[in-house]
């Protein structure tokens, strides 16, 4: 599929925010929800915002109540984005996503493979082979172990569409607790596990990450710009 329909033609960036600290999702969504509205009216450029939450639970709009296992004193938040139950935490680099698809193509389904891309070019720098799969949002890494292969998810992706503004968006394992992701079944899928950057012997930092994700921001979606993140 062709992914340059995604960077705009008329060359504008992207705002790139990165919060420091650790932001409450109640907080972030509001930001997001207002951020959105501003771009479709068009008073607010695209933006793309790095931060880290405290560990939350996340129920999408297919979540179903059965994949909620055990999530003890991890909080749930019900969210209107796509997919289903996700966790969020420290050691997670969780980047909303705010673009305007009026002037990206007006695609659903080839935002999210630009997505995939992004994320996979990104895990790239490390020498990460990653990949989607058919049915299955998200990125995925083949694991080895005792002559046995199964498939690992690193990033997971959920967005919402409003006007033809996009927000929510992708979160990379870059070193999370994964103890936490066995509070629910992640995405509703049971027969893969979880993994990260860290989990897969890489001491990669957030500092790291986030460069690995700009670079490969620009290739698939086009130019960046230092900004301020969003206010609620």
């Amino acid at each position: 599929m062709d992914l340059e329909i995604l960077k705009r033609a008329d060359g504008r960036s992207a705002g790139w925010a990165v919060s420091p600290g650790r932001i409450a999702y109640p907080d972030a969504v509001a930001a997001m929800e207002a951020r959105a509205a501003a771009i479709a009216e068009g008073s607010a450029g695209e933006l793309i915002w790095l931060l880290e939450h405290p560990p939350l639970y996340t129920a999408g709009v297919s979540s179903k109540a059965e994949d909620l296992l055990a999530p003890g004193d991890i909080p749930v938040f019900e969210t209107g984005r796509g997919g289903q139950f996700t966790y969020h935490g420290p050691g997670q680099r969780v980047a909303y996503v705010m673009l305007d698809l009026r002037e990206r193509g007006r695609d659903v389904r080839r935002f999210v493979r630009g997505l995939e891309a992004w994320v996979i070019g990104a895990l790239a720098d490390f020498n990460v082979e990653a990949g989607a799969r058919d049915g299955r949002v998200g990125v995925w890494v083949e694991r080895r172990e005792a002559g046995q292969v199964r498939e690992d998810k690193i990033a997971a992706i959920g967005v919402k569409i409003r006007r033809w503004v996009s927000f929510h968006g992708i979160s990379l394992n870059v070193e999370p607790d994964l103890s936490h992701f066995g509070g629910i079944v992640p995405c509703g899928i049971r027969e893969h596990g979880v993994t990260s950057l860290v989990d897969l012997g890489l001491p990669v930092t957030m500092d790291e990450a986030d460069a690995a994700l700009q670079a490969s921001f620009r290739s698939v979606f086009g130019p960046v710009e230092a900004a301020a993140p969003p206010a609620g």
